[in-house]
């Protein structure tokens, strides 16, 4: 049986390919294959426009697709996507305004609140164990606290 590959030119072979990435970009969105899918294409199309070898292909690929995930992050950088929950993975941001119970007394600034099933430290001023206090700031895995 004769290998079909083999019988392809080569800039369909690249076409093909940057084809089947776009399709893996529908299928598993990430943002990221359609930005290879373009070097594929273009080296596609250069390999159909010129005559230059599988080598200088190659290379010219790897150009293209360093290029075009740069040029796809810078783009991102500049338009960032709108969203309906932008603290979405940011759990300690949403936790601000929420009063939770203080478990370890706050003294000298510092001691541990209850959120949810978790202990988080926090700092704020001095207050005893079982007070509410409400959540006004977030860093890290700190949460800053007054009097609710």
């Amino acid at each position: 049986m004769t290998d079909w590959i083999a019988l392809m030119e080569d800039h369909w072979a690249w076409l093909v390919f940057a084809a089947l990435l776009g399709i893996g970009e529908v299928l598993i969105p990430g943002v990221f294959l359609i930005w290879i899918a373009i070097a594929a294409a273009i080296t596609g199309l250069a390999a159909l426009a010129l005559p230059i070898g599988l080598p200088l292909q190659l290379l010219l690929f790897a150009a293209l697709s360093i290029a075009a995930v740069y040029a796809g992050r810078r783009w991102y950088v500049d338009h960032p996507v709108a969203s309906t929950d932008p603290l979405l993975n940011d759990r300690a941001a949403r936790l601000i305004g929420e009063t939770v119970s203080v478990v370890e007394p706050i003294s000298g600034g510092e001691g541990r609140v209850r959120v949810g099933d978790s202990v988080w430290t926090a700092r704020g001023p001095d207050t005893p164990a079982g007070a509410r206090v409400r959540i006004i700031r977030a860093e890290g895995a700190t949460l800053w606290v007054e009097g609710a």
